[in-house]
């Protein structure tokens, strides 16, 4: 990656513009970046955990003002009049989402341009108010990684008598945990590094297995009411199953390489009742909802943060599993390519 200048559109009458003074690093960005999900129309800019500033404000605007602290996620546009859309999921909007980035517009790029950059022109509807306790640096990840899990974990009823399995402690996984520990859930995490078990504690776990470990497995046997699975690659999910209670759910949010799918055995879910399910992002209305509950309870993701130059090795940190836990871009920096 390399620094790229370009024009955002003008700002229009439902327009926000915003200073952006943190973006969040996800591993979708990767996935995308790397051709993972399929080609991408070059230049692209990635990045969809945008944090910073109300610099100016179209005339038909009414939530915003100059100086307002805001976030943006992982969508800037619909349709709005769709089946979807009209019930408050964007996310599925029947006509195409409008992604943060890549996707077709009539911008100047000719494609929508992501949060590693210094200014963004977002339409008013998708925008989200960041809370005074909230820090700017730790708004971001929760416009995507923490309203990825948290949409799901409302969808499948967690509550206080809950108990609950989050597959990966990455940067999905930990904010999982902490939200999953808020709604009053015992959790349990399942990872493939053993260095992480004394973090996954520190968030809230109450117990930790580590590559399957059969004495764990065989312990947590038909008990759990709910398995969240955060993890970006493919990787074995029968054994999973076998941790559901009758009539259980396990939910897989994170999504790896187009062309290595994970696999279920057809008898897997056959056996007790179990359903296989798949989440994708929250709406605006879940994504406002997760960082007031963040901002109730003293939540926040575990921040890295690094100045723009940095971003190539980041990346490849995170491919190595070594970020602790979301690496986020003090915007600032870019001050000095440009």
């Amino acid at each position: 990656m390399r620094a790229f200048k370009f024009l955002r559109r003008p700002v229009g009458p439902k327009d926000v513009a915003i200073e952006i003074q943190y973006c969040g690093v996800c591993h979708s960005d990767i996935h995308t970046g790397l051709g993972h999900w399929g080609p991408q129309k070059l230049p692209l800019i990635t990045g969809h955990e945008l944090a910073g500033v109300v610099v100016a404000v179209g005339g038909s605007v009414s939530r915003y003002r100059v100086g307002d602290r805001v976030g943006v996620g992982c969508m800037v546009d619909s349709c709005g009049v769709c089946s979807e859309c009209t019930v408050g999921f964007e996310q599925f909007c029947t006509k195409g989402t409008t992604w943060t980035y890549g996707s077709p517009t009539s911008d100047p790029t000719g494609v929508t341009q992501g949060g590693y950059s210094n200014v963004a022109v977002v339409k008013e509807h998708f925008v989200i108010s960041v809370p005074d306790n909230i820090e700017l640096a730790a708004a971001g990840p929760i416009m995507c990684s923490a309203v990825t899990v948290y949409s799901p974990l409302r969808h499948w009823d967690v509550r206080p008598d809950s108990k609950i399995g989050i597959v990966g402690l990455g940067g999905l996984g930990h904010i999982a945990v902490k939200l999953a520990k808020a709604m009053g859930a015992k959790v349990i995490v399942l990872t493939t590094s053993s260095d992480k078990v004394a973090d996954a504690k520190k968030f809230g776990a109450s117990d930790v297995i580590v590559n399957y470990d059969k004495a764990s497995m065989d312990k947590y046997s038909r008990s759990l009411d709910f398995i969240l699975d955060t993890v970006p690659y493919k990787h074995e999910m029968d054994p999973l199953v076998s941790l559901l209670k009758r009539d259980a759910t396990l939910c897989l949010v994170g999504v790896g390489k187009a062309d290595e799918p994970n696999q279920l055995a057809p008898i897997t879910n056959v056996l007790a009742r179990n359903s296989f399910a798949g989440s994708l992002i929250g709406s605006i209305r879940e994504t406002q909802d997760v960082i007031d509950f963040c901002s109730q309870h003293n939540i926040s993701p575990e921040v890295n943060l690094i100045p723009i130059q940095q971003i190539n090795s980041a990346w490849r940190e995170v491919i190595d599993k070594k970020a602790r836990y979301r690496f986020v871009i003090d915007m600032t920096s870019l001050k000095k390519e440009i």
